[in-house]
């Protein structure tokens, strides 16, 4: 017999885990705090922290870890019912500084943008109003690909804004769901840094290469100088 916190879960569409979301601070979505450290979030997701990609080096190193939960452990922030299909995380300096979560079409097949607002508000309280909030900055490359913001919660210390876009190569109407999970200090920090790295990466490229082809170069003649030593030692004619 199912109890009433499974017929609350599915009463929303098992669009997001009740328990791991009921009672959070506004500054976390689940268990992952943001300005927490690459190791915390590798602890909890059981992703190796060596499989974080390093998107920039310097002035700042800028990572990325790619989380897709698979299966059921008990006492686990991932459900065997988890709408969750991919997390992204981004860390400025070592800090989590940007959350992408993906929610799994299937498991929000049906569901409509007030339903989704719902469901985030028992986290994060009630939207913003506008809903979306205009502003001079830059949009970042994630933002334009996560399709029409629905709706946005924050404050100072974090920000949630809720994405749906429809993919126009399915059959289905059902469209996906994104919501961004963003430190705006620490995204600003990444912000700048990222433009830094771009600048630098330009600047030096043209020595960069040059010194790629010095080496190749070297390398070719390294290979033909023993291959010629090889092959001079047992040629017969």
């Amino acid at each position: 017999m199912l109890n009433a916190r499974s017929l609350t879960i599915g009463a929303l569409g098992l669009v997001l885990s009740t328990h791991a979301l009921q009672g959070q601070e506004r500054s976390r979505y689940r268990d992952f705090q943001l300005g927490g450290d690459l190791a915390s979030v590798s602890a909890l997701t059981g992703v190796a922290r060596s499989e974080a990609k390093t998107v920039h080096q310097r002035p700042a190193v800028i990572q990325e870890l790619e989380w897709r939960p698979r299966y059921f452990v008990s006492g686990s922030t991932a459900t065997q019912n988890d709408p969750v299909q991919q997390i992204v995380f981004s860390f400025y300096d070592d800090q989590l500084s940007k959350m992408v979560v993906d929610y799994d079409r299937d498991r929000t097949a049906g569901m409509t943008d007030a339903d989704m607002i719902d469901a985030i508000s028992t986290a994060y309280g009630p939207p913003l109003t506008p809903a979306v909030k205009k502003t001079r900055t830059v949009t970042s490359r994630i933002e334009e690909e996560s399709g029409r913001p629905v709706a946005r919660w924050g404050d100072a210390d974090y920000s949630v804004v809720l994405y749906q876009s429809l993919d126009l190569y399915r059959s289905s109407s059902d469209p996906r769901f994104r919501i961004i999970v963003t430190s705006p200090r620490l995204e600003a920090l990444a912000r700048t840094a990222e433009a830094q790295a771009i600048r630098l990466d330009g600047r030096e490229a043209p020595q960069r290469e040059i010194a790629r082809q010095k080496k190749e170069v070297e390398d070719t003649r390294m290979s033909q100088a023993k291959a010629r030593i090889a092959n001079k030692a047992v040629f017969r004619p």
